[in-house]
Formats: C-alpha cells, structure tokens, sequence
C-alpha cells in the first residue's frame, strides 16, 4: 500500500475508543491539578510568596501559549515513524511526563530563592512535556477515522474521561490528601501525585498501543512552514474556530474561578447548611465513612464549612450532568450536525449562567437546579469543539490538497491556553474593580454585585459572541458529508482502495 494514502476506512472499534479516551484521562489528572491547585501548591504547601506564584504561573503559561505548542505542532507535522506522525510522541512523552509531573509537585528543602528556581525549572519543563505529550494527542484524533460519525463517538468518549478526571481533581482530590497524609496536607499530596503520575504513565501507554493512525498525508511533498501558515491564513472556518476556542475558555476560566466567590461572599450560609441538611448530604458521607473505614481504609474527610462543602457538591453536581450532556452529543450532532448542536448548546447554557445573577442568596435550590441546567447544555458542546477542531482539518486537506492536522490543533490549543490565561486574569481585574478584599470579615455591596457578575453577565458575553461567530463557520451537516465523501474518494483513488458509493445529502451523518 502506498505510505501517503489513508488506510481503510474501518471502524473505530470499542477498545481503540476506550484506549484513545485513556491518554485524556491521563493528562488531565495532571491538568486539572495545574489549573485547581497549582497556586495553592506554591503558596501554602510550597511556601513561594503569592506574587511570586502569580508570575511564575503567567509567564510560564504564556511561553507555553505561544512558544511550545505553536513549535510541537510543526515538529509533529513532519514526524515521519513506522507508528505514525502523533502516537509516538505519545510513547516517548510518558514517562518524561509523569515523573516530570511529580518532581514539579514535590516539595525540597531548598533555600527562598532556590525554591523559586525549583519552581521555574520544573513548571517549565512540566509545561514543555505537556505540550509534546497533549498537542500529539489532539491530533492523532483527526487522524484515527476519516468517519465524521466515528469522530462525534471517539469524541464523547474521549470528554466523558475528561470528566472523570474532572471529578477526581475538582470533587475529591482535597479528601484524597487528607486520607493518604492522615491529615497531613504536605504528606498527601505528595502521595496523591504518586498514584496520579503512575496512572497517567500506564494509561498513556495503552492509548499508544490500542490506536491506529489511519488517514495519512496524499501528496508526496513535504510542506514548508510558510505553506502551512498561509493554508491557515485562507482558511475561515479554522479562524471561526479560533475565535470560538478563545472566547470559550475565557468564560470557562471567568466562571470556573468566579463559583467560589459567589458561594463563600454571597450566598447565605445558613441556607447552604439547611440545604445540606434538607437532602440530608452529610448522612451520605456518614455512609461512605462507615463503608470504607469497615475494611480498614481512613476516614473520608469531607470539607466540614457550609460553602465548601456545597461547593464542592455543586462541582460533582456539574460534572455529573456535563457527562450526562456528553451521552446525548453524538447522537444530536448526528442528526443536526456539529455546528448547529454545538451553537444551540452554548446559547442555552449560557441562559442558564445568567440566572445566576438574579437568584436571592437564600434560594440555594435554584442554584443547583440553574447549575444543572447549565451543566446539561454545556457538556453537549465539550466533545463538539474538538471534533469540529478535526473537520476544519479535513476542510484544509479538501481545499488545498495539504493536510497540516497538527499546526491546525497547535493554533487550537494556543486558543485554549491564551483563553484560560485571559479569563483567569479577568476575574482578578474585576473582582479588584469591585473592590474586593480576602481579609474583610464581609465585602461590600459592591463587591458582592461584581461576583454576582462574574458569575453571570460577564461569564456569558464570550459564549454569546462565541454562538454568532458560528453562523460565518461554513462546514454544516451538508458540507461535513461533501467534504467526508470527497476525501474517502481521493484516498481510495491513491491506495487502489474502490471509493464508498456516495452518501445522498437527504440521510443523516
């Protein structure tokens, strides 16, 4: 068979799913620490002065923004391997990854200034393995299937195990430290890296083994870096994508970090522990404590505060119905195509996100029940962007017979890294605006209307301007079909494969 044509066009077996989702769940485990612990980490186990902290992290992700992922997206493009352009990296990065992880949440006894080193050089080189680990991965999902069917499936498995790790980090982590430490923060966590770093080395190594790079480049020639940038200059539905990823993960950042303001400064604490009490939570953890403490294991510790407790509540509440949301976004996106289900989505999320403003403090059940709205519609959109990440790099290879799958991905993960860095930034502007301050006893009026913003207003404009720059995305349901057919034909016609009969514009897919 020709090396530059695409191989069969099976179909992505269960296992490969399963194994493909496994690298995201890996990654995130370490990922999700970063964005939820990391500054705790430096400041109050680590003991680097906040200010510090805060530039590390900045500059630091800002290198990786426009530095790291841009450059591994045009190495990965011209890896040439008997495994392929992207599942090596896989390969070669786990380990490097997990011990990397590890050492940059260990804790030396070092000097000031030596820890503030120690921090630069591991969170550096965390973030550089990082990118030459998750920007492959990315990849390798637009070239595992050239089934656009098969992508929306490979896609909500994928997101489903990000939400695990989600859980894990954002819901159960802080318990986890306690137990594994026997209360000793330091102590836990450090363990807790441990079982994380392991994990992620052996789930890495399966995602190499169950996957298959099948869609490989037609043409001969290699591509210059400049040819890969001006593909990309005159390609509109990867800018609207861009734009889309950007202002996506701004309002992920914005709202993600804005929650535990609005629960600790302006929701009513007695109504959090009625509430807790109505739906009788703490009896849960009771149960959980008399299970797991029958066979031996220590307790599990629970935030006991009112806030934290049901903040913690309210993440796992989210998570659990984003996978909810997740399970009905292929067959949605099937149906109506990735475009419209994914602009519908967001719109009616972001609806739910603006309820926040106007909920009285003592209404702590419509909180939950605004969240799960919330969470419902936005986990339909978490596996869309993706896949339509995927698309827009098929509609490269269609219009310019080039395909440049990894830069197209890079450009994608800048949008993700910029967006996190831009909304985190932006909760700190406003909230100084406002006037807050962490060491009153209470905030004022003022301040407590810029939370309520946070949350809800300013949270929802880039989802709101996200959902408009859809209708300049040209690759609806029908174009998704012309250009799936169009490829299927001229990679048949490389590798002596006869093409696929041509799917009728009248059936779904």
């Amino acid at each position: 068979m020709n090396q530059n044509a695409v191989v069969s066009g099976q179909k992505l077996s269960v296992l490969e799913k399963v194994g493909f989702s496994l690298g995201d769940l890996a990654a995130n485990l370490i990922f999700q620490t970063l964005v939820t612990f990391l500054a705790f980490f430096y400041t109050d186990v680590f003991g680097i002065p906040a200010r510090t902290a805060s530039l590390i992290m900045f500059v630091a992700g800002m290198m990786s923004a426009f530095v790291f992922t841009p450059l591994m997206g045009l190495i990965a493009d011209r890896t040439q391997t008997r495994w392929g352009k992207f599942r090596p990296w896989i390969l070669w990065t786990a380990v490097p990854f997990g011990l990397i992880a590890l050492a940059a949440f260990s804790t030396p006894d070092l000097s000031p200034g030596g820890k503030v080193a120690y921090a630069w050089i591991t969170y550096l080189l965390l973030l550089a393995v990082y990118a030459a680990n998750n920007l492959p991965y990315a990849a390798l999902s637009g070239v595992l299937t050239g089934s656009m069917k098969d992508r929306n499936s490979m896609s909500a498995y994928r997101f489903v195990a990000v939400m695990v790790a989600q859980f894990i980090i954002q819901v159960l982590l802080l318990p986890l430290v306690l137990m594994l430490g026997d209360g000793d923060r330091i102590v836990g966590f450090h363990k807790a890296m441990i079982l994380f770093a392991s994990t992620g080395i052996v789930f890495f190594i399966i995602t190499f083994l169950t996957t298959r790079e099948r869609i490989l480049p037609i043409v001969e020639e290699r591509t210059t870096i400049g040819q890969d940038l001006a593909d990309l200059s005159r390609n509109l539905p990867w800018m609207i994508t861009l734009i889309v990823t950007v202002l996506y993960f701004v309002t992920l950042a914005l709202k993600g970090g804005a929650y535990i303001y609005y629960f600790e400064n302006y929701l009513d604490e007695g109504a959090l522990a009625g509430f807790l009490d109505y739906i009788r939570f703490d009896g849960f953890i009771g149960g959980i404590n008399a299970l797991i403490t029958s066979v031996g294991l220590s307790e599990f510790r629970w935030p006991k505060d009112a806030p934290t407790s049901a903040f913690s509540l309210f993440n796992a509440c989210s998570i659990i119905m984003q996978i909810v949301g997740i399970g009905f976004s292929k067959f949605i996106a099937d149906r109506f195509g990735k475009r419209n289900t994914f602009g519908v989505a967001l719109f009616i999320s972001t609806l739910f996100l603006l309820v926040f403003y106007w909920i009285p403090p003592d209404a702590i059940a419509l909180v939950y029940l605004a969240n799960i709205g919330h969470g419902l519609a936005f986990g339909v959109t978490v596996p869309i962007l993706w896949a339509m990440v995927a698309d827009v790099a098929d509609y490269s290879e269609w219009k310019n017979h080039r395909r440049a799958t990894a830069i197209i991905f890079s450009a994608m993960m800048v949008g993700l890294k910029a967006g996190l860095s831009l909304g985190g930034a932006l909760l700190a502007a406003i909230l100084a605006y406002y006037g807050y301050e962490a060491s009153l006893p209470a905030q004022s009026t003022a301040t407590i209307e810029g939370i309520k913003a946070s949350v809800s207003v300013y949270a929802s404009i880039p989802f709101f301007v996200a959902s408009g720059a859809l209708f300049f995305y040209a690759i609806g349901k029908d174009m998704e079909g012309r250009i799936e057919g169009e490829l299927h034909q001229r990679r048949s016609a490389v590798s002596n494969v006869p093409p696929a009969p041509p799917i009728p514009s009248e059936l779904p897919g």
